[in-house]
């Protein structure tokens, strides 16, 4: 491989198919043939679990689920696979947070969970209800006992995800500020904490785009991919057509040291709402990617994406294909290139 994973575990068991001839896509990412993988009324209580997040966990996978319960509430459940695909959520219901001393401290709502490992602790963001929608964070590190955190930031504020790694010794976080409607805009921003209470230093990293699909607004999907490149960011990016809004998702490489700074954006999106399961659903058109899991000894990736508002999908991709094709079709602004202080 030209471009490898770092500081990533093997992962021999990964979810993988390979890519069919009769794919003619132009971007090296491709569908789980057998998508969704995760349906309509998947347990008692929940109509849809969509835009989750899944790592690997013991000799299988874990994953906390944005379940659409069926009184229209979102919250957070668990998931449970041996092989990443076959999935079971935890009949405990939803997720039991507390806080640093033990007592229930639930969220009024949690939807879009991230879930990343940094060091021995597990560490989930959502979107949760800090008198209006902001960053919610909990950590764990035996999937029983979820303690929460302080909200990182003041409402209003959606799409966090942490860096799996510190950086120059401090946690990072990306996230996407916004307002308190369906956002008619947006950029991705980072922000830095020593003990993951006091956030600051915080950092512009890319603007909306120039290009069809995500030119009204974008943010964070799943937690970025250490490469020999720099960090591999997947985004989604969002357009407002006749017909409603379309969700796409695409990628780009950030610095190793300072990762305010694009290198490469690619202008193409890799996956736009093609399929059945991607265009029709509670919410049309929307492809929104949450997670991925990787195996560094052969550069396979494998990314979770919520398909409209409705279903999980999976979508396959190799780390140096993708890290070539992002950087053949890269497009960036001084807003991106830029430390992102002004």
């Amino acid at each position: 491989m030209s471009v490898k994973i770092l500081n990533a575990a093997s992962l021999p068991n990964m979810p993988w198919e390979d890519r069919t001839q009769n794919d003619k896509h132009d971007a090296p990412v491709w569908r789980y043939s057998r998508n969704p993988i995760i349906g309509r009324n998947p347990a008692p209580g929940v109509a849809r679990i969509f835009n989750s997040a899944v790592a690997p966990h013991g000799d299988g996978y874990i994953a906390v689920l944005r379940g659409e319960q069926t009184d229209g509430v979102p919250h957070i459940y668990l998931g449970h696979s041996k092989d990443g695909i076959d999935w079971e959520v935890d009949p405990m219901g939803k997720v039991p947070f507390v806080d640093e001393s033990g007592k229930p401290f639930m969220p009024h709502y949690a939807y879009d969970p991230r879930l990343v490992k940094v060091e021995d602790t597990y560490y989930i963001m959502w979107c949760t209800d800090f008198y209006g929608a902001a960053i919610g964070l909990a950590k764990t590190r035996d999937f029983k006992t979820f303690t929460r955190l302080e909200n990182p930031f003041l409402p209003f504020n959606r799409n966090a995800v942490l860096f799996p790694r510190k950086i120059n010794g401090k946690f990072k976080m990306l996230s996407r500020p916004s307002d308190s409607g369906h956002t008619p805009f947006g950029d991705i921003f980072v922000s830095e904490s020593p003990d993951l209470v006091y956030w600051g230093r915080h950092r512009h990293v890319m603007q909306r785009g120039s290009a069809w699909w995500e030119s009204m607004k974008i943010g964070g999907g799943s937690a970025p991919i250490e490469t020999t490149e720099g960090w591999l960011l997947f985004y989604h990016g969002v357009v407002n057509t006749c017909s409603g809004y379309v969700y796409s998702f695409s990628a780009a490489i950030l610095d190793i040291d300072e990762p305010s700074v694009v290198k490469y954006r690619c202008r193409n999106f890799l996956i736009t709402p093609e399929e059945p399961y991607e265009e029709a659903g509670f919410v049309a058109n929307v492809c929104f990617p949450c997670a991925t899991v990787h195996d560094a000894d052969t550069g396979r990736i494998a990314i979770y994406y919520g398909a409209a508002d409705t279903y999980v999908a999976m979508a396959f991709t190799q780390v140096d294909l993708l890290v070539d094709y992002v950087k053949k079709h890269s497009e960036v602004t001084e807003a991106d290139t830029e430390i992102g202080v002004r």
